[in-house]
């Protein structure tokens, strides 16, 4: 858990663009918040492994987003009802479902569906948190945190000098 949680910290103090790290949070909302079954997941684990995105961080996002997908299944079912049964919409769900490549995504599930349109929802306004979050880190927090009590604290002693050693480690 140290370890994720150091080379976390490593991906925010490092030169890595805040919309690449944005990037592996997104995907992970995709991933996370859809049933772990579902068809689209393994397109998106491609995608995780393509495209350079930090895996350690794609997996803390990941299971945190499982967490949340297990809170907003039942929410995320009935608006997938909502929508499968929605009669403006049901010339497009009889073409895709006489469509092979969309009846192997198993939209006409709810939850996928349901679970889709939430993470379509929240990406955007999630890229942009994501990406303002770590440049504020950068600026503000950053630099506070290398200064504090506790950092100057834990340099003093054999642990904290070896924390801070990692910590040092991590950040260039």
């Amino acid at each position: 858990m140290l370890k994720i949680i150091a080379r976390i910290l490593k991906v925010l103090n490092s030169e890595t663009a805040p919309a690449q790290i944005a990037a592996a949070v997104i995907l992970a909302l995709f991933m996370g918040l859809s049933p772990l079954g579902a068809p689209h997941n393994l397109f998106l684990l491609l995608l995780v492994l393509m495209l350079r995105v930090n895996l350690s961080l794609f997996i803390v996002s990941f299971a945190f987003f499982s967490g949340v997908a297990w809170l907003i299944d039942p929410w995320a079912h009935s608006m997938g009802l909502a929508l499968l049964q929605a009669d403006a919409l049901q010339g497009l769900w009889t073409a895709m479902y006489n469509n092979g490549f969309w009846r192997f995504l198993g939209f006409n599930n709810t939850l996928t569906l349901g679970t889709t349109v939430s993470a379509l929802v929240l990406a955007v306004p999630l890229f942009f948190g994501v990406t303002w979050g770590v440049r504020n880190y950068r600026e503000h927090v950053l630099d506070y945190v290398r200064q504090s009590r506790i950092m100057l604290a834990l340099k003093g002693n054999k642990w904290g000098r070896r924390l801070h050693s990692l910590y040092v480690r991590l950040d260039h």
